[in-house]
């Protein structure tokens, strides 16, 4: 690196030249770049005056008083606040028809319907569908995965038709409104470990349609305390939420297996071991609202599983009546 400090044409340079060609002049940078870089720093003056600059944990200002968090007094807060209130704004006369409506008269009216799937997905997504699944399609868990649903968090589908309390949209409205807990007694002190086996085989062996084959199994089904709940068809009560015996659909593990810890422990008995199967009661919560669960209650019809209440007259666009709190109920499958 030479130690000439002027190049050939005579400008100034840093002394750093190499190979007496290249060297690292002095110049100043054109006129422009220097207006531009002024520019620049007259604009963070500027934007520091006009936004918020320095957070503080009271105010979130820098000099309370002298213009900061800024003339123009945004915050994202506001921001939020004013973009908000362009959504309610379009929100509010479907808001105000769902308050007086209830969720049968919701789900005939085709313009509500519509609004209410689109708007109670997210609902459904906050509230839902961390134990259903987001498009409702369960959380089961199988095998050695059973601790993860003792601790709750294996709900059924709710895109079938197979409902243990019923799948009318107003049955539905009442089971998110007062919530379920079944209960199933433990049948470990009752029966015998054998007994326990045979009417295990003999409910696997309805589910597949065979059930005659196993006669030990359906004498000790038929003689024991089993049909108070499940009937003497085996088909469930829906009143009592119990389940249906003779199908395929599993509330909890199908296997002969997970049959047996259900007959011998129980649901929702207060045996360490026995099914965990509690629906949370959202109207004692407090965390819905009631035009929120009407919403719920329509989302989840439109999964495609609810029932048509045949029987049930035109619906008008009246006032719901607060749905009761579900009494526990058995349960079994």
């Amino acid at each position: 690196m030479s130690d000439n400090h002027n190049s050939a044409g005579g400008v100034p340079t840093t002394g750093h030249v190499w190979d007496d060609d290249l060297a690292d002049f002095v110049n100043q940078p054109p006129k422009w770049w220097m207006l531009g870089l002024t520019a620049s720093a007259l604009w963070v003056v500027i934007y520091f005056i006009m936004y918020p600059a320095i957070p503080l944990a009271t105010n979130g200002t820098f000099f309370k008083g002298i213009g900061l968090p800024g003339t123009g007094q945004w915050t994202a807060i506001k921001e939020l606040a004013e973009d908000q209130k362009v959504l309610d704004d379009v929100r509010r006369p479907f808001e105000d028809k769902l308050k007086t409506m209830t969720p049968a008269a919701i789900l005939a009216d085709e313009e509500l319907s519509k609004y209410v799937e689109r708007s109670g997905k997210v609902l459904f997504s906050d509230n839902c569908g961390g134990c259903h699944g987001q498009n409702g399609v369960g959380t089961e868990q199988v095998g050695a995965k059973f601790a993860v649903r003792e601790q709750g968090l294996m709900a059924p589908r709710l895109n079938d038709d197979d409902w243990l309390y019923g799948g009318k949209i107003d049955d539905i409205h009442a089971t998110i409104a007062g919530g379920r807990q079944g209960m199933m007694t433990a049948h470990k002190d009752t029966l015998s470990a054998q007994q326990i086996e045979d009417v295990s085989k003999y409910v696997l062996a309805m589910s597949e349609g065979r059930g005659d084959s196993e006669a030990a199994g359906k004498k000790v089904f038929m003689e024991s305390d089993c049909t108070a709940c499940h009937g003497a068809d085996a088909k469930g009560i829906q009143a009592m939420g119990s389940a249906n015996l003779t199908d395929r659909v599993w509330r909890f593990d199908g296997s002969i297996e997970g049959i047996k810890q259900t007959i011998t422990y129980g649901v929702n008995s207060g045996d360490a071991n026995a099914r965990a199967a509690i629906m949370p009661n959202f109207t004692a919560a407090g965390k819905l609202s009631d035009v929120d669960m009407k919403k719920l209650a329509v989302y989840v019809y439109k999964f495609g599983g609810g029932q048509k209440d045949e029987a049930a007259a035109p619906v008008a666009a009246v006032e719901a009546a607060p749905a009761p709190e579900a009494a526990p109920a058995p349960e079994a499958k």
